[in-house]
C-alpha cells in the first residue's frame, strides 16, 4: 500500500530526486521546501508538471526547517490533505566551504541550525502523530563524512552532519517502543546531480583567507576534483533516491538501520559497521536490547 511521505529540502538534489522516485513507486509524496510562492515557485511548478505528466501523487508544501511554526503548519497541511503521515525524510541541509578558522561562531551555528536543529523542529511537529498511531518511519539523510574520509575545508558541514547522525542514533532507541522505525541513509560525495557544491556558502570574513591561500592554494577546487575522480562515471545521484525508495518499500520490522550509498568507498561503511555493532552490544549489556528494533504494535 502507498504511504504518505514528507521530504524536507525537496526542491533540488537528493530531495527532489527522492520525491519523484517515491511518487513513481506509488506513494503520496509531499516535497517540502521554503518560499514556495517566491524563490522556489519554479520548483513547485516543476513538481506539479511532473505529477501531471507521470500521473503520480507528488505534492509540494511550504516548510522552512528554521521555523517551528513553519514545521508545525507543514505537518498539519499534510495531515489535512492526505489524512495520514507514515514517513518523515530528513533531507534538508546546507554546505559551506572554506578554512574553518575563517567562519565566525555565528556562521557555524547557522549551519548547525539547518542541518541539526531543523530535524528537531520537524520531529517535534511530526512525532506526536507517529507516536499516537504507533507506527511510522523516520529516515535521515546522513553523510559518509561522519565516519569516513574527511577532506579539509568542509568542517562546519561535517560537524553538523556528525551531530545529526548522533541525534538519529539516539532517536532510534527512544522511538522503538512506539513502533517507529529509524533508517539512516548515508550518501558519499556526489559532486554532480546535487546542489551541495554549487550553492555552498563561504565565510563572510575574508581577512584570514590570504594566509591559507598561501599554504593551501586552490585546495577546495582540488578537493572537488579529486572527489569527483573517485566516483565511478556510472554512479549518478539518483542511486540515493533508489536506496530511499527501497527502504520505504521494505516491510516494517525488516528495514535496515543504516544504508550506505558510497561509490567512492571512503571507509565510512566499515567504521559504521563497527560503531553500530558496539551500540547493539552495549544496549544488550545494559538490558535494553529491545530498543534495537521497533516494537510490533496492533497498528
Amino acid at each position: 500500500m502507498g504511504k504518505t511521505i514528507v521530504i524536507t529540502g525537496a526542491g533540488s538534489g537528493f530531495g527532489a530526486l527522492a520525491a519523484r522516485a517515491l511518487a513513481d513507486a506509488g506513494h503520496t509524496v509531499y516535497a517540502a521546501m521554503r518560499d514556495t510562492a517566491g524563490r522556489n515557485a519554479s520548483r513547485v511548478a516543476e513538481a506539479e508538471a511532473y505529477a501531471a505528466e507521470h500521473q503520480v501523487d507528488l505534492r509540494t508544501v511550504e516548510l522552512d526547517v528554521l521555523s517551528q511554526e513553519s514545521a508545525d503548519a507543514a505537518v498539519a497541511t499534510v495531515l489535512s490533505g492526505a489524512g495520514a503521515l507514515d514517513v518523515v525524510v530528513h533531507n534538508a541541509g546546507h554546505m559551506v566551504t572554506g578554512p574553518t578558522e575563517a567562519f565566525t561562531p555565528e556562521e557555524l551555528a547557522a549551519v548547525y541550525d539547518t542541518n541539526v536543529l531543523g530535524t528537531q523542529r520537524v520531529n517535534r511537529a511530526a512525532l506526536p502523530h507517529l507516536r499516537a498511531q504507533e507506527h511510522g518511519l523516520v529516515l535521515w539523510i546522513g553523510s559518509t563524512s561522519t565516519r569516513g574520509g574527511t577532506p579539509p575545508y568542509l568542517a562546519p558541514y561535517f560537524a553538523a552532519k556528525a551531530a545529526m547522525d548522533a541525534l538519529a542514533v539516539s532517536y532510534a532507541a527512544e522511538l522503538a517502543r512506539f513502533g517507529i522505525e529509524t533508517t539512516i541513509v548515508v550518501p558519499g560525495a556526489f559532486t554532480s546531480g546535487t546542489n551541495h557544491f554549487a550553492t555552498g556558502g563561504h565565510p563572510a570574513e575574508q581577512a584570514v583567507l590570504p594566509a591559507y591561500e598561501e599554504r593551501y592554494a586552490g585546495l577546495m577546487d582540488q578537493v572537488a576534483q579529486r572527489l569527483a575522480a573517485l566516483a565511478p562515471a556510472d554512479a549518478p545521484a539518483s542511486l540515493v533516491a533508489d536506496a530511499i525508495v527501497e527502504v520505504v518499500d521494505t516491510p516494517p520490522g525488516e528495514r535496515p538501520f543504516r544504508v550506505h550509498v558510497d561509490p567512492a568507498n571512503d571507509g565510512s561503511e566499515e567504521v559504521s559497521r563497527v560503531a553500530d555493532r558496539i551500540r547493539a552490544e552495549f544496549l544488550t549489556r545494559i538490558g535494553l536490547d529491545d530498543l534495537l528494533a521497533p516494537h510490533r504494535t496492533a497498528a
